[in-house]
């Protein structure tokens, strides 16, 4: 009887088994993280892991990202709102857009531009560069346009995103606000994804949004937001937050910024 061969084939199927039971898994330990300069990054989560559902609110629409629910948009008939004689006093967008510090050849995205309120003050700012008015409105858009035309504006590029995609081209813009439009974002883990990409290396992100710390500031709740709220919710795309410089009536000004390879 030749006994001897068992053994070693009794070996290697132990081997095999004890790999099986005790590799290492790929879905254990931490998180995966990138270098940047001389600090650590975490990636971004997956977006999905971020929502929940829940019962809808007057202004929400019942979708919770990071516990806030999101609210309702606002939609192209209240263009009126948006364009009011007031809001220079009420929100001193002047001062917001100064604060910005744009060079004059910058490339800048306005997202959730709306009537282009703002999209119409910054481009005066950037004469050797452009401003995307960025909206998922057509509506919306054509206001821009018309209002380009009028005013004989060149540099302002009217541009239809979709309600997960600003659809602008990786690495194209230098600076990016969004007043008061985030909160109602239906998809924000997805257009955060989507504006990073958009981003340059280093550029900067304004988020202007009336703050909920103040019961003074006459706004719906859900149209409010947090300093602590926005830091999380923007700071899990990767952002790095710079500052908030409180100056403004109304609205905290945050600033962030895509982290430089």
């Amino acid at each position: 009887m030749k006994l001897k061969p068992a053994i070693p084939i009794a070996l290697v199927l132990l081997a095999c088994l004890g790999w099986v039971l005790f590799r290492p898994s790929p879905e254990v330990g931490p998180p995966a993280v990138t270098a940047v300069g001389s600090a650590v990054v975490k990636e971004p989560a997956p977006p999905e892991s971020f929502y929940t559902e829940g019962t809808a609110t007057p202004d929400g629409i019942g979708k919770f990202f990071h516990g806030r629910e999101i609210a309702k948009v606002m939609g192209h008939p209240a263009i009126g709102w948006l364009e009011r004689d007031e809001r220079e006093k009420e929100e001193a967008p002047s001062k917001a857009i100064a604060a910005m510090e744009l060079p004059p050849a910058s490339v800048v995205a306005d997202i959730g531009a709306g009537s282009g309120y703002h999209t119409f003050l910054i481009a005066p700012k950037v004469p050797l560069g452009k401003v995307y008015a960025v909206d998922i409105q057509p509506e919306m858009l054509d206001f821009v346009r018309e209002k380009s035309a009028q005013q004989g504006v060149t540099n302002v590029v009217p541009h239809l995103g979709a309600i997960d995609d600003v659809k602008l081209p990786p690495g194209s813009v230098d600076a990016a606000l969004l007043v008061d439009a985030y909160h109602e974002f239906s998809h924000p883990a997805e257009m955060l994804g989507s504006l990073v990409r958009a981003l340059k290396p280093g550029g900067k992100i304004y988020l202007l949004e009336f703050r909920a710390e103040d019961p003074r500031v006459p706004i719906k709740e859900l149209h409010k937001m947090t300093e602590a709220q926005s830091r999380r919710e923007l700071e899990s795309a990767g952002l790095r937050f710079v500052s908030n410089r409180r100056h403004l009536p109304w609205q905290h000004f945050l600033i962030f910024e895509k982290p430089s390879p």
